[in-house]
């Protein structure tokens, strides 16, 4: 993680090198439509809406309202995985879109004290210091009360030691009839639980941290993998057909929504519940600032998924971590976008889309990608294909990159 703070200030230079360079970035616009003649893209329609622009010149409203058509040459759909209507236009439109395997889960946030003592142990975790007193006060004292508890000797050194986070994964996570993959995603160190949600009917969440790390929380998500062919899918497939991933994410965070009673409120059980299979009826303090409601997360999933990540706390995530599985760990309901259910088909040499000669899809919303790097590498190869049309024959460089696989799967 660079650290949200970060990433704000990347996005500004970002912006201000694409307009030096001769582009246009247009706030507030919601693509409605592309508008195609012979399969190719003639213009893409806009509607735009009141959006603000924040730069380290201050905010200023968009210049642009209305509707539009932008004409093209070539496009570039570069959307997140939560664009859903821009893939219900497409499957409308007759561009050829294919299902794929994703993950799904909660986010599950300990005391960072609690990581800190996992990871470093008794000895070092009093170490760890961040420069936020608060923080590194709650630390010192989750130790101190281990010694007066537990009579352990606690030695403390002088050194400064970094936030402590973590990595979990197992490939056998039992779901009652066959295994699974299971593991941890997007951790977070002295980070915090944000909203993820698109739909106020609807909720998602996501985890963050700021550069220095230095909340008293640790986060992250912890899923177990759907293939495409899943039959937990099997009711959406017939409904949704392709798009039945999509349609199972959103029925998962209304169930969530519901479970939380509304207002973006989430849906929260204690690890130790969870396994249990009882509601919670107390939580430990949370990051979530909108509020968290105790409850029976352990009902929203299928029974699959709920046994093959019950098996993976107990079975491997609690043994490579001894401690991870505590009344101090807190799900929260649901994560549900690690990445996109559906995939826009396109040629794996020109990677232009399947039937639109000028369309590139491209990054995680194309379902290309699994995260920031890896759709910005994905980015960079659906440039030098647009290069390479551009010249004709092109560099057979970058042709013979492209015959490797490029994309991402579960």
């Amino acid at each position: 993680h660079l650290g949200t703070d970060n990433l704000v200030r990347l996005l500004q230079n970002m912006r201000e090198d694409i307009r030096a360079n001769g582009g246009d970035i247009r706030f507030g616009a919601c693509m409605k439509k592309l508008n195609t003649e012979s399969s190719h893209v003639q213009s893409v329609s806009v509607e735009y809406c009141e959006a603000t622009e924040r730069d380290s010149d201050g905010s200023r409203p968009s210049q642009h309202n209305g509707k539009e058509a932008i004409d093209c040459d070539m496009a570039v759909l570069a959307t997140g995985h939560s664009a859903r209507d821009v893939y219900e236009k497409l499957y409308a439109s007759g561009v050829e879109l294919e299902a794929k395997g994703f993950a799904t889960g909660f986010r599950v946030e300990h005391p960072q004290s609690v990581i800190n003592r996992i990871q470093f142990g008794l000895e070092w975790g009093p170490s760890v210091k961040t420069g936020k007193k608060p923080t590194d006060d709650a630390n010192a004292l989750s130790f101190r009360k281990l010694n007066d508890e537990q009579g352990e000797i606690i030695n403390s050194h002088p050194g400064r030691l970094p936030t402590a986070s973590y990595r979990l994964a197992t490939d056998k996570a039992f779901d009652g009839e066959s295994n699974r993959g299971a593991y941890s995603f997007c951790m977070c160190p002295g980070g915090q639980i944000v909203p993820a949600s698109t739909d106020t009917d609807e909720v998602c969440v996501n985890g963050m941290s700021f550069s220095r790390r230095d909340s008293v929380w640790a986060n992250s998500a912890l899923v177990v993998t759907v293939s495409p062919e899943d039959e937990i899918l099997d009711e959406y497939r017939k409904e949704h057909g392709v798009l039945a991933g999509l349609a199972f994410q959103r029925d998962m965070e209304r169930r969530a929504a519901v479970m939380g009673g509304g207002g973006l409120v989430v849906p929260v059980q204690r690890l130790t519940d969870f396994i249990a299979g009882k509601p919670s009826t107390s939580a430990p303090s949370s990051s979530y600032r909108i509020g968290v409601k105790p409850a029976a997360c352990h009902e929203i999933y299928p029974k699959a998924l709920t046994n093959a990540l019950r098996d993976a706390l107990v079975n491997h995530f609690n043994r490579q971590m001894k401690g991870f599985v505590c009344e101090e760990g807190l799900l929260h309901a649901v994560e549900t976008r690690t990445s996109s259910p559906v995939r826009i088909k396109r040629d794996p040499e020109t990677l232009k889309a399947i039937g639109v000669k000028n369309l590139y899809p491209a990054g995680e919303g194309a379902g290309f990608a699994g995260g920031i790097v890896s759709a910005a590498v994905d980015g960079i190869v659906v440039a030098e294909a647009i290069l390479d049309s551009l010249d004709g024959e092109g560099d057979e460089s970058h042709k013979r990159k492209r015959l490797k696989s490029v994309g991402f799967e579960y």
